[in-house]
């Protein structure tokens, strides 16, 4: 089954409510939410005050995507604030187990992402611990990139990696996924589409999501 996770970094945050609730009633399965440093990644976004605020009105599966130095740090209070999933790159350094642990032990589920030009065999050792595992299509940090093409072999290889294991775990793509590219991902492997302005950049966020769902299909 494929899912949808539309990402609120292209939303309207004026209207940030009201987009959300747009693509829920379109039957998107999770809400993508990208919370940035400034030093992880070059942009600036959110906190839990907005994962707070969204998670009375919602019952999408709020996924977290922490592009942050020292995730370890925060974990709790995303998780405090509504997250149900925490995702935290392998290349933020620290304890990568450590955090992992903290977020199971937390009661949320856990992701960890790898940016484009990163090698899989680095999420080895801790693939048994994971909820999902994040493939970044794109270099993180802005919203309306172009797809990595060359991301696309990995998508296959962490399939393998999960099949050999017998391990559930979804994978996720983010970057790039539009109704061009969703088919390519899904064809690959992937379980789980992240989408920015190819949902929140439309007109119609919700014609937008199922115009996606179709597009990914036919993967």
């Amino acid at each position: 089954m494929i899912k949808l996770a539309p990402s609120i970094l292209s939303a309207n945050f004026a209207a940030l409510l009201e987009d959300v609730m747009m693509v829920e009633e379109a039957g998107a399965e999770y809400l993508h939410i990208d919370v940035m440093d400034g030093r992880f990644v070059p942009n600036i976004t959110i906190g839990p005050l907005v994962v707070e605020a969204l998670r009375s009105r919602c019952t999408m599966l709020f996924d977290v995507h922490l592009m942050i130095e020292r995730p370890e740090l925060h974990v709790e209070s995303f998780i405090n604030a509504g997250a149900d999933l925490v995702t935290v790159h392998v290349e933020s350094g620290g304890h990568l187990h450590r955090t992992l642990s903290l977020i199971r032990e937390k009661g949320a589920r856990a992701g960890v992402a790898l940016n484009p030009a990163t090698h899989p065999s680095s999420i080895e050792y801790v693939l048994s611990m994971v909820d999902l595992v994040l493939l970044m299509t794109v270099n993180p940090g802005f919203g309306g990139q172009s797809l990595i093409p060359e991301v696309l072999p990995k998508i296959k290889a962490v399939k393998g990696m999960l099949e050999e294991r017998g391990l559930k775990a979804e994978i996720q793509v983010d970057g790039g996924i539009n109704n061009s590219t969703a088919a390519a991902v899904t064809k690959a492997g992937a379980d789980v589409l992240v989408a920015g302005s190819a949902i929140f950049g439309r007109k119609d966020p919700a014609a937008a999501v199922r115009e996606l769902r179709k597009a990914a299909l036919r993967g």
